[in-house]
C-alpha cells in the first residue's frame, strides 16, 4: 500500500507542475481579457530569438483611434471602429465588425518594457517588444 501512496503523491507533483507550466504558457501566448468589447480583432504573436511581435488587424482604422498602454506588465491596445452611413443609406447587408475593442496581453518577464514600440501600415498594427537579457524586475535576496 505504501509504494502506491507515493506514487499517488509523486503523480500529483506532477500533474500540479503540468498545471503550473501550462498556466504560465497560456499567460504568455493568450490575451488576458477582451473586456467584453463590441468585437476582438485577430492577432498574432510572433517570438524570435530577440523580440516578441503582436500582430493585430485593424483594417478601416488610423493610426489616431489606435490606443497603446503598458501597466504592471500588461500590454493593452484599444480602439474603436464605426461604419457611417450617408443620409438616405440604409444597409442590405452588414457583416464587417464595428463598435469598441479592447486585447491586453501579459508580457513576459524577459520584455525590455522601454523599448517596446508600435507602427501601422496597411491595416496591421505591429508591436514589437525587445527582449532583455537583465530583468530588471529580478532581484538578488541575500539568505541572513
Amino acid at each position: 500500500m505504501g509504494d502506491f501512496t507515493e506514487f499517488g503523491i509523486e503523480v500529483e507533483k506532477h500533474l500540479s507542475k503540468l498545471g503550473k507550466d501550462i498556466q504560465q504558457f497560456v499567460e504568455k501566448v493568450v490575451p488576458l481579457t477582451n473586456e467584453d468589447k463590441d468585437f476582438a480583432p485577430d492577432c498574432d504573436i510572433v517570438e524570435s530569438d530577440d523580440e516578441f511581435k503582436i500582430l493585430i488587424d485593424l483594417p478601416g482604422l488610423s493610426k489616431k483611434e489606435i490606443g497603446i498602454s503598458l501597466k504592471d506588465n500588461v500590454l493593452t491596445i484599444k480602439g474603436e471602429r464605426e461604419v457611417t452611413l450617408s443620409e438616405g443609406e440604409e444597409f442590405k447587408r452588414q457583416e464587417r465588425t464595428r463598435g469598441a475593442f479592447a486585447r491586453s496581453f501579459a508580457l513576459p518577464e524577459n520584455v525590455n518594457k522601454a523599448e517596446v514600440n508600435a507602427s501601422f501600415r496597411n491595416g496591421v498594427l505591429t508591436v514589437s517588444m525587445p527582449k532583455s537579457e537583465n530583468l530588471k524586475d529580478t532581484q538578488s535576496i541575500p539568505v541572513k
